[in-house]
């Protein structure tokens, strides 16, 4: 049963906490807290986080803008959820969030990258109307290939 989640933007404080998550999520290619401090900085308006109902974090969504007017487009840098809360709904609620906050201002096109191999991770992005672009060989550090994935978005 999916629970109820709120989503507001990132605070300085809620930094320990997405943290937390992020080597909980990604191990040891999890970010650090400059890179996150650094998202928090140039895409703060889209880095949103998934609050329960005990107002606790739970998952963060970080997108960021790039150009502007027609050629504007948004990127979806990073997503995690707390795995002990995964498949409750929290990064359902975070992209319903994102995709709203993307068509207010007018965001034509939403890309991302995603493993090849993350079977989850495809088919949730799918889901939101994701289609694969490409196949980007050794995208990742490891070598791996990723899916150059996007979306167009309606005024």
């Amino acid at each position: 049963m999916a629970k109820r989640y709120s989503v507001r933007k990132l605070r300085p404080l809620d930094l320990d906490r997405i943290l937390e998550i992020e080597h909980a999520s990604f191990g040891k290619d999890a970010y650090d807290r400059n890179l996150f401090a650094e998202f928090l900085h140039k895409c703060g308006a889209l880095f949103l986080v998934a609050e329960d109902q005990d107002r606790r974090v739970c998952g963060y969504m970080v997108s960021c803008i790039r150009g502007k007017g027609a050629d504007a487009r948004a990127e979806l840098v990073s997503v995690a959820v707390d795995p002990a809360g995964r498949g409750q709904g929290a990064a359902s609620g975070l992209m319903e969030s994102t995709l709203r906050r993307l068509r207010i201002r007018a965001i034509p096109r939403f890309a991302l990258m995603v493993r090849v191999t993350n079977r989850k991770a495809l088919a949730f992005y799918e889901k939101y109307g994701f289609h694969k672009v490409r196949t980007v060989r050794g995208y990742y550090e490891d070598r791996a290939d990723g899916f150059l994935m996007a979306k167009t978005l309606a005024a």
